[in-house]
Parts: structure tokens; C-alpha cells; sequence
């Protein structure tokens, strides 16, 4: 469990970082196109790639809190050992999904953008670090649903 609180933490400040970052960026964006009559070239697509980061990751922190979206009308219905049944059946369906969909796809997207040396227009970094997003976050949500289900009661 104190692996977890370390990536919770770790997550979180990731994420504060980001977002503080999307708000320094567009103030900067508001700033030079309003008042200076200029914009700037690169915050749109900066706020654009870390807008990805914040989702995506944010998604992950989200699973490991275990505060997503969920339809719970099912499960209140039941007893509880129904209500553990279902939780496993959910969590082993998400790890599918993580597995397949986010680090199997994701990793592929990565690799591709990678071996085609395909850059950004204004901020010339290599989309495979923006795209880099979507395994990491299923590799998280992996290791949160796999903590889940080891901790269940």
C-alpha cells in the first residue's frame, strides 16, 4: 500500500504541475494576442499537448481513486458477495481494456510516430512524447485495478 500513496502522490503533483502549466500558457496566450496584438506561436499547441497529458493522466488518477464514472444501481441491489463478484468482473475488464486498448495500442502509436520522426509544427518535439501519454496511463490504471483487486474484502 505504500506504493500506491507514492504513485497517488506522485500522480497528483504530476497533474497540479500540468495543470499550472495550461493556465501560465494561456494567460501568455490571452496576454499576447490582446494586449500585445501578437499572439504567440507555440501556446496553442502547448496547451493542446498538455490539455492531452492532464486527461489521459488524469483518468488514471481518477481509476486509482476509484472515483470514475460508475453505474451503481446493479450492485446496490445486491448482497455482498454479489457486489464482490461484480467489482472483480469490472476491474478485470477495465485491466482488459488497459491492456489491450492503452499500453498495446498506445505503445504502437508511440512506436509509429516514433519511427516516422513525426514533430510538432511550433514546438518541434517529437509527437511520440505527446502520444507517450496513453501507455503510461494505462500502465497505471493496471497497477491500481490489479492493487484493487489484491485489497479486496
Amino acid at each position: 500500500m505504500e506504493l500506491r500513496k507514492r504513485i497517488d502522490k506522485l500522480l497528483g503533483n504530476t497533474l497540479i504541475i500540468i495543470m499550472s502549466v495550461m493556465v501560465i500558457n494561456v494567460l501568455w496566450q490571452v496576454f499576447t494576442r490582446f494586449i500585445v496584438g501578437t499572439p504567440s506561436s507555440f501556446t496553442d499547441e502547448l496547451a493542446r499537448y498538455l490539455m492531452i497529458w492532464l486527461g489521459i493522466l488524469g483518468a488514471a488518477y481518477v481509476s486509482g481513486r476509484n472515483m470514475h464514472v460508475a453505474i451503481d444501481v446493479l450492485p446496490q441491489r445486491a448482497g455482498t458477495a454479489t457486489q464482490r463478484k461484480l467489482k472483480f468482473i469490472v476491474y478485470v475488464l477495465i485491466i482488459i481494456f488497459a491492456i489491450l486498448a492503452m499500453v498495446i495500442g498506445g505503445s504502437r502509436l508511440v512506436y509509429i510516430t516514433y519511427v516516422l520522426d513525426q514533430q510538432s509544427p511550433a514546438l518541434q518535439i517529437p509527437l511520440a512524447l505527446v502520444y507517450l501519454a496513453i501507455p503510461l496511463s494505462g500502465l497505471l490504471i493496471i497497477f491500481y485495478k490489479v492493487s484493487d483487486i489484491l485489497n479486496m474484502e
